[in-house]
């Protein structure tokens, strides 16, 4: 049995869905409004103010919607409601990282610098304190969205095993190699 497929989606005040007859849930809250379709298999049903998703039987294939679907709109609903912010902080000397509107425009120790185009949901913040890592903040109400724009700019200079230089999450814990080790 799917376990977060059973749980309800509780909505908190503010927060509104509604669900089309072509199995289209859209989430309206007060920082905006999502949608998803959901498989025609999964029943969706508003009960007071929670949103409970039901399946037809015990396939595996109805298993895992039950699961996956239950916890996009939770997604939805916590987006729509507090947002989703995600911090990344860039590691090496003389990286620096500087938001211009929607372009963000990074040094990276390379011989030119990465501008980067960001979608209009997401909104960026970068900022450098006296001796600390620059620290990009990137807010949306789309997880999955988010999600995709944080990988897309880590991807630019990955944290490498050894100094462990680049652009890694905050909170991020990297494996570390052992380098050189002198021949006696």
């Amino acid at each position: 049995m799917s376990r977060i497929g059973k749980k309800p989606v509780n909505l908190p005040k503010g927060v509104s869905v509604k669900i089309s007859a072509d199995n289209v849930v859209s989430v309206k809250g007060p920082l905006g409004e999502l949608s998803q379709k959901v498989d025609p298999d999964i029943a969706i049903n508003l009960e007071g103010d929670s949103v409970v998703l039901t399946r037809p039987t015990d396939q595996k294939r109805h298993r895992s919607m039950h699961g996956l679907y239950r916890a996009l709109i939770n997604n939805m609903v916590i987006g729509v409601s507090t947002g989703w912010e995600l911090q990344q902080e860039l590691v090496g000397v003389g990286y620096k990282a500087e938001a211009k509107g929607q372009v963000l425009e990074l040094s990276l120790g390379f011989s030119h610098d990465i501008h980067v185009l960001l979608p209009s949901e997401v909104k960026v913040e970068a900022k450098t304190e006296r001796r600390g890592n620059p620290t990009i903040t990137l807010r949306s109400i789309d997880k999955q969205l988010i999600g995709v724009v944080a990988a897309k700019i880590r991807s630019l200079r990955k944290p490498e095993p050894y100094k462990g230089k680049g652009i890694k999450f905050v909170g991020e814990v990297l494996r570390r190699k052992a380098g050189k080790s002198a021949s006696a």
